[in-house]
């Protein structure tokens, strides 16, 4: 009994000390993940008048929309071209201008009058992504995001010890909160109880969600293309390219085709495809509205259609020479390997895309939970007298050392963060004239 109490004490230490320090960055996830659920909505709200146009009977063809776009800027390079998606939607063609400025021109598909312009920096929900991801921090940002979300995880492994009913019997305080009881047993129970309700949902947002991030997410992209699980040699016409450049370089692409090597347009006797005759090719290939062809800007660039819709069944990445119309890759979710498939459609749940409506309200609630467990959390810190739970005499169980050695291996960054956490113990221990453990 005596050593079971000092296990939950040092588990207890952890739990309080983890969310202590990561709080404050859970809590921007939970806001900002929460509304960019909702990203399709907001911006069809926020850019109504760029989106919407009067259906008419047939529409231009690109090459005519490239011509008024250029007509109205002479000195800027076409880089992207998004066709509309709907009878009542317009078609977005992004520019480069010289000063290296990206903006996307909406233009009306039937008129080809020009509806308006957004410079692409100012787009709200990006923003939004940014400080999701990233903070507005860079890399250091993304570290310090990635640090939170695994340590996110070890707080849901503690609160579950933690929260483990000792008595079978024991609903109230477990699984439904005590209201009579005073303020602080409240407060602890909207802590503890929508901890445990949603404590699977922030798992799996958790683990959707690091395949992003740029250390973690890293090496996994890496280890899913070197065993063979991300592109495949089928999907290339020929030999696959030996080149440097990356996919993700040149186009936003589903997770599993970033990593995809980008072909080369061989020049020859032909002379470049127009936009007409590409789109020509894209129809041919059964790829429907709702993607994105990214323009070569270079003698051997390629067309590079990227179709990251909103379920994970439908991507589609695929590179086409300039000038024969050949697919020279053509990578969609039926190519993926198992571990490909199964995070493309997580990344897809994570955004709350893969069942419409109720996937965002699901993810919705998950988020609400996240901001009500975080913020009484720190309420009941606020209301703790005694300041951190006491260290224990003795050291940590051998049991506790294996799931703290393997957490630390398979998320790196929290496992240098956790040895750090000990160094600092340790001296502080020494300094107080503790024995060593």
């Amino acid at each position: 009994m005596e050593q079971q109490r000092r296990h939950y004490q040092w588990i207890w230490r952890w739990h309080f000390y983890a969310g202590l320090i990561f709080a404050p960055f859970l809590l921007v996830l939970a806001i900002t993940g929460g509304i960019y659920l909702f990203k399709a909505e907001i911006e069809q709200a926020l850019y109504k008048d760029l989106y919407s146009v009067t259906p008419q009977s047939e529409e231009m063809p690109a090459s005519h929309m490239f011509s008024a776009v250029k007509e109205a800027y002479p000195q800027v390079a076409i880089t992207r071209y998004r066709p509309a998606d709907a009878p009542d939607r317009s078609a977005e063609i992004g520019i480069t201008n010289s000063n290296g400025t990206a903006m996307t021109v909406f233009v009306d598909p039937y008129t080809m009058n020009i509806i308006g312009t957004l410079d692409d920096a100012d787009r709200i929900m990006d923003k939004l992504e940014k400080i999701h991801g990233e903070l507005m921090a860079g890399t250091i940002g993304d570290r310090l995001v990635e640090l939170a979300a695994c340590w996110a995880l070890i707080l849901i492994i503690t609160g579950a010890y933690l929260w483990w009913p000792r008595k079978r019997e024991k609903v109230w305080g477990v699984v439904l909160p005590r209201m009579s009881k005073g303020s602080r047993t409240l407060v602890r129970d909207l802590h503890v109880v929508p901890a445990a309700w949603i404590s699977a949902g922030m798992f799996f947002l958790i683990m959707t969600g690091l395949p992003w991030s740029g250390f973690w997410g890293t090496q996994m992209q890496n280890v899913v293309t070197n065993s063979g699980e991300g592109y495949p040699p089928s999907i290339w016409v020929g030999q696959a390219p030996l080149s440097n450049l990356k996919t993700e370089d040149v186009a936003d692409v589903g997770w599993s085709a970033e990593n995809l090597p980008v072909p080369q347009s061989v020049q020859s006797a032909y002379m470049p495809l127009s936009i007409d005759d590409a789109m020509q090719v894209i129809d041919e290939r059964g790829i429907k509205p709702g993607y994105d062809l990214f323009i070569p800007q270079d003698k051997t660039g390629v067309y590079t259609v990227s179709a990251f819709p909103p379920k994970a069944q439908d991507e589609v990445t695929m590179h086409i020479d300039q000038y024969t119309g050949a697919a020279l890759a053509d990578y969609r979710y039926d190519d993926y390997g198992p571990a490909g498939k199964a995070i493309a459609l997580g990344i897809t749940l994570h955004k709350g895309s893969q069942f419409g409506m109720i996937n965002k309200l699901i993810g919705l609630a998950v988020c609400i939970g996240m901001v009500l467990v975080i913020v009484s959390g720190m309420l009941l810190w606020r209301k703790r007298k005694h300041g951190a739970p006491a260290r224990p005499a003795v050291g940590v169980a051998k049991g506790l050392w294996v799931l703290i050695i393997l957490l630390g291996l398979l998320f790196p960054l929290a496992g240098a963060s956790m040895l750090v956490v000990f160094v600092i113990d340790l001296v502080v221990k020494r300094a107080k004239g503790g024995r060593t453990t």
